[in-house]
């Protein structure tokens, strides 16, 4: 297992910031609605889209991330995937490319698309899309997100017992449709 840390000062426990950039809303039904601020959609809890993009070293593991202190939601947890919420206007895949890149530094790899899913817990309500990437090369975090980076196995993934709720859903999803198999290298 190969740990990565960003260079995040350790200290005492900073306060949360949320950035502010405008989401992509949609309705119940993922039609889109509209756009609002990061701020007033986690305030007034809106539907929104987030991607969720599972990374695959070439041993199967996956790369699990260590939220830094500062995140809104869920500090400190371990995300099963790279993602996040989805631009006013972007489409997902272009999200998830663009998280790909902003959180782990990975870029120019295959995207996979896998299948889309609603999430509702927490006053968290997503529409879902997950991907699969497929990397073996270096990881750059990015330090204000990431704290860490690891590779586990699915099974070590899955016992976590600080994981992202929706991240976990996502990852048992995947799992059970068949999409962390066996890579064909």
């Amino acid at each position: 297992m190969v740990t990565l840390s960003s260079s995040a000062t350790p200290g005492a426990l900073p306060e949360p910031v949320i950035k502010d950039e405008r989401i992509q809303l949609v309705d119940a039904h993922n039609r889109p609605c509209g756009s609002a601020s990061r701020r007033l959609m986690r305030r007034f809890r809106f539907w929104h889209r987030a991607t969720y993009v599972f990374v695959r070293n070439g041993r199967g593991e996956l790369c699990v991330q260590r939220r830094t202190l500062t995140k809104e939601v869920f500090p400190g947890y371990h995300d099963l995937a790279t993602g996040g919420v989805v631009g006013a206007g972007e489409a997902e895949h272009v999200a998830a490319r663009r998280e790909l890149a902003e959180e782990l530094g990975i870029e120019g790899v295959s995207l996979t698309p896998c299948f889309s899913f609603r999430y509702t817990d927490g006053g968290n309500f997503i529409h879902g899309s997950a991907f699969l990437v497929d990397y073996d090369g270096p990881l750059v975090l990015q330090a204000d997100e990431v704290a860490d980076a690891t590779w586990l196995t699915v099974e070590a993934a899955l016992a976590l017992e600080d994981a992202t709720p929706d991240s976990r859903v996502a990852l048992e999803r995947m799992l059970a449709q068949g999409w962390l198999m066996a890579r064909d290298d």
